[in-house]
């Protein structure tokens, strides 16, 4: 069930009134409800794969009562610790990477001239979510072995944490340490937080079916047919596409948030206007916020961080980067990517930059950046953008071909539409949408934030508009990172 689809249109308004109509009794039963529609939820895309979810569940709570159980025996903590997280690597490593380190060995091999009879290949159905779900219930286990977190004993509570539909699929990546005592509370009905979480979803919706939903048809024909293009439309076509992932996730996470919001719970921020920063350290502190707070907490730290030595900590950002791209996919591209943005991110780690930026907003005390600001703005999207030749294409060979393309064939042309629209449209629709985006860049949970009535019923009228403009139900537009 997507949530730019009229199925969810009809599914969340019901849920939230029987939710909050149960919200009136007990806790238990709040989140019996809760739980009960999302694996509902879930189940609408394959009802087999809840028995995933539900097996990483109970491991998982076991294993956190086990660990806290057994404080002063390390020996038998590491053994729950490892179960725990053997198990949920095991469940993505099969699910999402047998083919990939499969066919990567039968590669291998035969560059030494073997090659098998028999091929070990699956046709392995990914899980939709299983990513994120899986490092979310590793890291409440982490979380205990490291004393940062006491577990619970109410196994409804722990699964209603672990299935939570609105960030279930695509995140955020909650901590138990946030979302679990939320979850163990009753919630009480807060019309302000309702009606803040309503604005994130209309906003959310604009962001997806609006920006990522309207370009999605030129990318897919450029990346698709690179090969008969010019230089300008392949650049024109990576731009396109970072504004296209970033509506689209960035679309979901708030869609995601502001769902969690009508029901009483807080979840985190995932995206703080990513294309407004000034170096690659300060993007990984604003895109995809959950994750690369996962992997600093749980891999960079653990590894060393930055307290080694110079050499083990360009060590330590390489692997985090690497792992970040294996993440995202089971395909050499993605290894790639992760490779480009450790060597990006390295230089501005050596320069003592990587967290100048960590607590500032560019143009902080003004209206306009300035010339040095945008400069580095340019710079830092232009860096991040090229980088996504790799994340978006379907091979290696694909991706150089692309960029091959680029060098060989520099020359101009003007771009056509694949389904005959003006072209001007859309870069009048991306520039206006950055530059909103850039007056709103201060508070991302408040994408309406105009003292002036007026002003916010212009812009509500506008978005609404603009959503039943766009808006396709018959187009099958599913969200970027579900593939993740």
């Amino acid at each position: 069930m997507l949530f730019n689809s009229l199925a969810y249109f009809i599914f969340f308004p019901v849920v939230f009134f029987l939710y909050w109509r149960l919200g009136q009794s007990k806790l238990k039963y709040q989140n019996g409800f809760l739980l009960l529609v999302s694996y509902f939820f879930y189940s609408q895309w394959d009802w087999r794969f809840l028995s995933l979810i539900l097996a990483s569940t109970l491991i998982d709570y076991s294993s956190g009562i086990k660990i806290h159980q057994n404080q002063g025996n390390i020996s038998a903590q590491k053994i729950w610790l490892w179960l725990s997280i053997l198990f949920n690597l095991t469940l993505l490593g099969f699910f999402k990477y047998y083919n990939f380190f499969t066919d990567s060995f039968l590669d291998f091999l035969q560059m030494f001239g073997y090659r098998p009879k028999s091929v070990w290949l699956l046709n392995i159905i990914l899980p939709v979510g299983i990513s994120f779900y899986t490092f979310q219930t590793m890291s409440y286990s982490l979380d205990i072995y490291f004393g940062r977190l006491k577990p619970t004993r109410n196994l409804l509570n722990f699964a209603t944490f672990i299935a939570f539909f609105p960030q279930l699929v695509a995140g955020p990546i909650e901590r138990a340490s946030n979302l679990l005592p939320q979850i163990s509370e009753k919630r009480k009905f807060n019309y302000e937080q309702s009606v803040e979480g309503l604005k994130l979803i209309l906003w959310g919706l604009f962001k997806k079916v609006v920006i990522a939903d309207s370009i999605a048809p030129m990318v897919d024909d450029i990346f698709q047919n690179y090969e008969t293009y010019s230089a300008s439309t392949l650049v024109l076509g990576i731009t396109l596409f970072s504004f296209q992932v970033y509506g689209d996730f960035s679309g979901y996470s708030d869609i995601a948030i502001g769902s969690s919001k009508m029901l009483g719970i807080e979840l985190k921020s995932n995206f703080r206007f990513p294309h407004f920063s000034r170096n690659v350290a300060e993007y990984w502190q604003r895109w995809h916020t959950s994750l690369s707070t996962w992997f600093r907490h749980y891999l960079y730290i653990p590894l060393g961080g930055s307290r080694v030595s110079k050499l083990n900590s360009i060590r330590n950002i390489c692997v985090v980067f690497l792992v970040s791209g294996l993440w995202h996919g089971a395909n050499w591209t993605f290894v790639f990517w992760g490779a480009f943005h450790a060597m990006a991110f390295i230089p501005v780690f050596l320069l003592g930059r990587n967290t100048i930026y960590k607590h500032s907003t560019v143009a902080e005390n003004s209206v306009l950046p300035s010339f040095m600001e945008l400069l580095q703005l340019i710079l830092t999207f232009s860096l991040v953008t090229f980088s996504r030749i790799f994340f978006r294409s379907t091979s290696i060979t694909d991706a150089f071909g692309f960029i091959g393309q680029i060098v060989n064939n520099f020359d101009f042309e003007y771009y056509q539409h694949p389904e005959g629209y003006r072209m001007v449209d859309y870069f009048i629709l991306l520039i206006v949408f950055t530059l909103y985006e850039f007056r709103i860049r201060k508070d991302e949970r408040n994408p309406f934030k105009f003292k002036s009535r007026f002003v916010r019923f212009v812009i509500y009228t506008i978005v609404i508009f603009c959503l039943l403009l766009f808006y396709d139900d018959s187009i099958d537009r599913s969200f970027i990172y579900f593939q993740f």
